[in-house]
């Protein structure tokens, strides 16, 4: 086990709302998955260190059960803006966790839930078709948005202020932080990276971004890649015309040469100027909007 695990499990004993070691090791295996999608060039992956900052593991209290997250902020902060950041569907790995660090480092409290805890652990699992099927067709929106409000009630009573509240998240998160908006009324701006707009709708999943435009409560930053094979431009057309409709002050920047996921630094996908260009229209996003 590596040391920031180490830490992780550490940080999670000395929480008062605790899950038994079988269920915390569990939930932080996720961790490792980052490992499994290689090759990558190590040196493209960033990471940024906990000086300075509280950084660990937490157990979130919700109706259904505790579920693990991990939270960055700074040591002495109070009342602190507070960000979501909500996870591939990798799980909570390394490069959400560093994501969690890097917005601590500029004064945010942010904090990454387990949105799969419940079911099922996909660092075992070997490919993409087996997380979708195994794990990820059996967590409904609801189970998410209501983790998420959890989570935000847990950040208020551990150093966040929820009235500087927002939200980002990447891939499968990049669809979620559309659908938190239109849910929730206290959030403050979301920024969404890459996620999916529209498909098919079922029980787990009833509405998609596209469905929900007249509900949204914030602005919405969404970064999308033009050489993205999973998500249509046309969608992302939609979506823009969709918004401008509504007269939201939401929009979608495009990068013309960009797959999906390219922010993933950990990852063959991983595009150095979008990614940073991104971070700081992100960052001045969330000032620009009161986060």
């Amino acid at each position: 086990m590596n040391q920031m695990l180490q830490e992780d499990l550490l940080a999670l004993a000395s929480n008062r709302q605790t899950l038994s070691r079988r269920e915390f090791v569990a939930g932080t295996m996720a961790a490792g998955f980052a490992l499994a999608v290689q090759p990558v060039a190590a040196q493209t992956m960033l990471v940024t260190d906990a000086t300075g900052l509280t950084a660990g593991m937490v157990s979130i209290p919700t109706s259904a059960g505790d579920i693990p997250a991990y939270r960055a902020q700074p040591a002495n902060g109070s009342s602190l803006a507070t960000v979501l950041v909500v996870q591939e569907i990798f799980g909570v790995h390394e490069h959400l966790r560093d994501v969690c660090r890097r917005f601590a480092k500029l004064g945010y409290q942010a904090i990454s839930p387990e949105m799969f805890y419940r079911q099922g652990d996909v660092s075992t699992l070997k490919d993409n078709k087996e997380i979708f099927d195994q794990v990820v067709s059996k967590v409904s929106d609801q189970q998410v948005l209501a983790d998420l409000d959890a989570t935000v009630a847990w950040a208020g009573q551990n150093g966040g202020d929820g009235k500087r509240l927002g939200i980002t998240g990447f891939c499968w998160g990049g669809r979620v932080v559309w659908l938190y908006v239109a849910h929730n009324k206290h959030v403050k701006a979301g920024v969404a990276w890459y996620g999916r707009l529209a498909g098919p709708v079922s029980a787990m999943t009833p509405k998609h971004p596209l469905d929900v435009v007249a509900q949204i409560n914030a602005p919405v930053l969404g970064l999308y890649g033009g050489a993205d094979a999973g998500i249509p431009l046309t969608s992302v057309d939609q979506m823009n015309a969709a918004l401008k409709a509504q007269a939201k002050p939401s929009g979608i920047h495009v990068y013309p040469d960009a797959p999906h996921a390219f922010h993933a630094d950990y990852r063959p996908s991983y595009r150095r100027s979008e990614a940073e260009d991104g971070w700081r229209r992100a960052t001045e996003w969330f000032k620009k909007h009161g986060v």
